[in-house]
């Protein structure tokens, strides 16, 4: 038995969790993949590695600038660059983790009980008034007194609506089934060295492009970079035509292939590896207006992300630290730590 189950480990599941876990209540995080924070992934490949997610933060207010300027302090953060390309350029520092975005999940985990590469595939009501979870690979359950759904509001609402209107109030299930996320495809490409003179930007915007929405020189984020390595992010309406495609390889390359004409550097057409990934979940774009999503059942149930009114990393950031209060107020009402849930850190 847990005081609180949090299903998912991104910015969002993880600040809820480093919140009431300081406050004393036993706290499990549950993961389906094999590492943590979501959309801030990295992925290691040919003696390096690419973020091939979240590309860089770029914060606005000031408990987000706080953490960045945290992480700066504890050398995992560290400006990229001022200007991201449009048909100008677009200035405002952007901030990258050398190490790869995922440290900064790491960051946020140090501490907290987690369970990886677990999918939980059911959840239900028992006769004892506790939440029942059963676990995909495992066939264990586990016991919560609350839960926290951290994960994208599709992925949230397929585990939840077996539950029915009647365990979590049909108002609840309107609301989630309402939040849509658009796709992505993300391609990593590294190229020979020294091959070919590099672009002078780091990342370039694609304004009401049929096929790309963002490239960046992601190798110049590193301090010692093997080699050119660029990350493609595609535009939603592209993702959304190849998103059930079974061979991504091809589509990366139709990326690669219209970046190389578009930015006529033909070069970037023939790369000497490639990877293609599929976000199903990207970006938000019909958001929940509030922080977080409350269901009116008997036991505390509580959805929070950055689809809760939306903002990316730092709506992630704040909707999990208000999961954490709704979820105190319906159990013991502990003392959570400062709102700068930084201190915990410091």
């Amino acid at each position: 038995m847990n005081d609180i189950v949090i299903i998912g480990a991104g910015i969002a599941g993880l600040v809820c969790a480093q919140q009431l876990s300081q406050a004393g209540y036993s706290v499990l995080v549950v993961e389906k993949s094999r590492g943590l924070g979501g959309r801030l992934a990295t992925r290691r490949l040919h003696g390096t590695w690419a973020d091939h997610g979240a590309c860089y933060l770029k914060p606005k207010g000031e408990l987000f600038t706080d953490f960045v300027e945290l992480l700066r302090d504890r050398h995992i953060l560290e400006i990229w660059t001022d200007e991201v390309y449009e048909l100008q350029p677009n200035a405002a520092p952007r901030y990258v983790a050398p190490g790869g975005m995922s440290a900064i999940a790491k960051f946020l985990a140090q501490n907290l009980n987690i369970l990886l590469n677990q999918r939980v595939t059911e959840v239900n009501l028992t006769p004892e008034n506790t939440w029942r979870l059963t676990l995909e690979s495992s066939n264990e359950e586990l016991r919560a007194k609350a839960l926290v759904i951290a994960i994208p509001a599709p992925q949230a609402a397929m585990l939840l609506t077996p539950l029915g209107g009647g365990v979590l109030g049909q108002e609840f299930l309107t609301n989630l089934s309402a939040v849509e996320f658009a796709p992505c495809i993300s391609a990593i490409a590294g190229y020979p060295t020294s091959s070919h003179p590099l672009p002078n930007w780091k990342a370039f915007n694609f304004i009401d492009d049929a096929v790309l929405g963002w490239i960046g020189l992601d190798s110049s984020k590193r301090h010692q970079p093997q080699q050119p390595v660029f990350v493609l992010q595609s535009s939603a309406n592209f993702a959304q035509l190849h998103l059930e495609s079974s061979d991504l390889q091809p589509i990366g390359q139709q990326m690669l292939h219209h970046a190389a004409q578009t930015l006529e550097l033909p070069w970037l057409g023939i790369p000497e590896w490639l990877q293609v990934h599929r976000w199903r979940y990207a970006f938000p774009h019909i958001v929940w207006h509030n922080q977080v999503l409350v269901a009116q059942a008997k036991l505390p149930l509580v959805c929070c992300g950055d689809w809760c009114g939306g903002n990316l990393a730092e709506g992630a950031m704040l909707s999990g630290l208000a999961a954490s209060v709704e979820i105190n107020n319906y159990l013991n009402q502990l003392i959570l730590p400062d709102v700068n849930f930084l201190k915990v850190f410091t």
